[in-house]
């Protein structure tokens, strides 16, 4: 049997993608979604960050009746400093009327490459006036992760997306550090975003309960332990 990754890696390449534009084909009853970006925003806003190698995308099946199925890869493993790393999602998602729905689903991350990493991950959360508020459990080798995420969408009048995401990480094993051991800890962050002449504009500030030499024992979400304050301009070129 062949490797998925091998067949999001053709699918990825096969389709016309650009500027990062979602391509879009209905197949009867069925969604089909190509992206370089993710197409599957209760999905995705939920899963662990990555680091997005230069070559990254995925692909979305949905069905009329809410069920979907995707692949997300945020690296291919082409380069020496990046793993190949593809998550599979599977979901439900139902809208009550126009202002509020809900959605359910799964996520399995998977390292070809560091098999022992593999993970899973659950979630849930309510779409509400274009708004997302969701929540997620996930199980590492190491740790346990709870998150809760906003997703505020893009507000009017200017069109600044925001969203929020704070996590509690319980250890399965106490770090040592310097002055004793840390069994937990929460990180968080928030971030403003905003398209401009092709643009993807970001700012993001992230923080935890950490600091100082108990820094040693963070593995969470954001980029380093302590306070950090990030701007990034993002341009799809396929």
């Amino acid at each position: 049997m062949r490797n998925p990754s091998f067949f999001l890696l053709a699918s990825l390449l096969a389709s016309p993608l650009a500027h990062g534009q979602i391509f879009q084909r209905e197949l009867g009853d069925f969604d089909l979604k190509l992206s370089s970006t993710p197409s599957r925003s209760m999905a995705q806003g939920l899963v662990k960050p990555s680091a997005s190698g230069s070559f990254h995308g995925g692909l979305d099946l949905s069905h009329d009746s809410g069920w979907y199925v995707g692949q997300w890869s945020p690296s291919m493993g082409l380069g020496e400093s990046n793993d190949l790393e593809v998550d599979s999602y599977l979901g439900f998602k139902h809208p009550f009327d126009q202002t509020l729905g809900y959605e359910v689903g799964m996520i399995q991350y998977s390292y070809p490459q560091l098999a022992p990493q593999d993970s899973q991950e659950f979630y849930g959360g309510l779409t509400l006036l274009g708004s997302r508020f969701g929540a997620a459990f996930s199980q590492d080798p190491d740790k346990r992760n709870s998150t809760l995420f906003a997703d505020l969408g893009g507000n009017p009048p200017f069109g600044i997306g925001v969203s929020i995401k704070y996590t509690t990480h319980q250890l399965g094993s106490p770090a040592s550090v310097s002055n004793g051991y840390v069994s937990s800890f929460n990180d968080w962050s928030i971030k403003f975003s905003r398209p401009w002449m092709g643009i993807d504009l970001k700012l993001i500030y992230s923080d935890s309960s950490l600091n100082g030499s108990d820094c040693s024992a963070y593995s969470g979400h954001n980029a380093q332990c302590d306070s950090l304050l990030t701007f990034k301009a993002e341009h799809s070129f396929y």
